[in-house]
């Protein structure tokens, strides 16, 4: 189990997050600059040109609504400033030769611009970064994560819009909660073209680039993994952490929890609360495994729907949302869980007994196949129960901060 030990001025850096099991070196106190820090984050991994890709629209029960090419652009300006824009794609034409181009009809649409001090509503850790909470003109909050690996990106936009709950006539009081109404899924790269299935299969990705679009069975999220997080808080600031062995509990890259919203396909896992309200702090996520070796996730805590009292204790409004705490893991796996079952194998173990069972004496009635399938699946569950352990000693938390930032 890994253990964290934290001098008296940074114990409160653990509590601040909902994830445990981090550690940090007693001996990481030296403050850093947040600007250059979140600036040098954002040039390195991020303003790094056009990011083409397919924004991919879900609703509320995953279906596919929408679906747009498009690149986010971030380019440097001659200031020093980075400038923000949207290139949508509008029409296109197809060539009829092998050897003509195909042509594309685009709109691009002014974001925003960056600057040192200036990030706007953006923050950056490691590898990660998250735009928002932000309130859009329609009156529905948006959060964006992303994460990036080699030269593509993982970008998810939430949007939750204000709701009531059942009996109460929408619009007679101040909203009772944001529900989840739409989720936009960008896989995104600084290629050429946008990636899809076809692109990568005629043109694959070299090593240390993600492969976007590729089978990911689900027990390769139940591994060991061991690696660095990087973690903010509006009071603890920045602080770099190691993680030695993961806690089953830390694991929610490989449940899917009832209560939560969840979007899982292949690669990519979509996690954050159905509907946020003003008792609690939302926890969004995002897990992505660029690569069967690697797992990055990012968890932004959002806060939402806080009311704003003047001094004869009148709610006038809402203070507008916050992101409470940031949290970035970047990990490699290490190992195989002990006693985690290895599906190509027991499974076929389980299918060869019972076609013996079966040649030896044939089910009596369908209540004994039941039982039979019930157990297999018992057992299955049981063996996936990972374990964590772990006395290793400690590395320091400020190098894992310089590790991410020389990433």
């Amino acid at each position: 189990r890994t253990q964290a030990f934290t001098p008296s001025r940074t114990r409160s850096a653990r509590a601040g997050f909902a994830s445990p099991a981090l550690l940090v070196s007693p001996g990481f106190t030296e403050e850093v600059d947040d600007e250059a820090v979140q600036w040098e984050l954002f040039q390195k991994h991020h303003a790094r040109g056009s990011w083409r890709g397919v924004w991919t629209s879900h609703d509320y029960i995953g279906d596919v609504i929408d679906e747009t090419v498009a690149s986010v652009d971030l380019n440097a300006k001659d200031d020093g400033s980075v400038e923000q824009t949207h290139t949508i794609v509008v029409g296109a034409k197809k060539s009829d030769c092998a050897t003509c181009f195909d042509s594309m009809e685009t709109k691009v649409f002014p974001v925003a611009t960056y600057s040192p001090g200036n990030m706007r509503n953006s923050r950056m850790a490691a590898v990660s970064m998250v735009n928002g909470p932000t309130i859009l003109r329609s009156g529905a909050m948006a959060t964006e994560l992303v994460l990036k690996q080699g030269d593509g990106r993982l970008r998810v936009t939430l949007q939750h819009a204000p709701v009531w709950e059942q009996g109460v006539e929408p619009g007679s009081c101040p909203p009772q909660g944001l529900k989840l109404f739409r989720c936009t899924v960008s896989r995104e790269a600084l290629r050429s073209t946008a990636p899809t299935p076809e692109t990568e299969a005629k043109d694959p990705p070299t090593e240390g680039n993600p492969v976007f679009f590729r089978p990911v069975p689900p027990f390769n999220w139940h591994k060991k993994w061991s690696g660095t997080s990087w973690t903010w808080g509006p009071q603890a600031g920045n602080r770099g952490w190691e993680i030695t062995e993961m806690e089953e509990t830390d694991a929610w890259h490989g449940i899917t929890p009832v209560e939560q919203w969840n979007l899982r396909m292949g690669p990519v896992h979509v996690q954050c609360p159905r509907v946020i309200t003003d008792a609690n702090v939302g926890l969004c996520r995002l897990a992505w495994l660029p690569d069967d070796e690697t797992l990055l996730r990012v968890e932004a805590g959002v806060q939402a729907l806080q009311p704003m009292i003047v001094e004869d204790d009148m709610m006038v409004g809402f203070e507008p949302p916050a992101l409470t705490s940031l949290r970035c893991d970047m990990m490699k796996k290490v190992g195989e869980l002990e006693n985690a079952s290895k599906p190509s194998r027991d499974w076929k173990d389980v299918e060869d007994n019972t076609e013996k069972a079966g040649e030896a004496s044939a089910p009596s009635s369908s209540s004994e196949e039941s039982e039979s399938s019930s157990s297999a699946a018992t057992i299955s569950k049981d063996e996936t129960s990972p374990k964590a352990k772990s006395n290793e000693p400690p590395e320091s938390g400020l190098d894992a901060i310089r590790d991410a930032l020389s990433l």
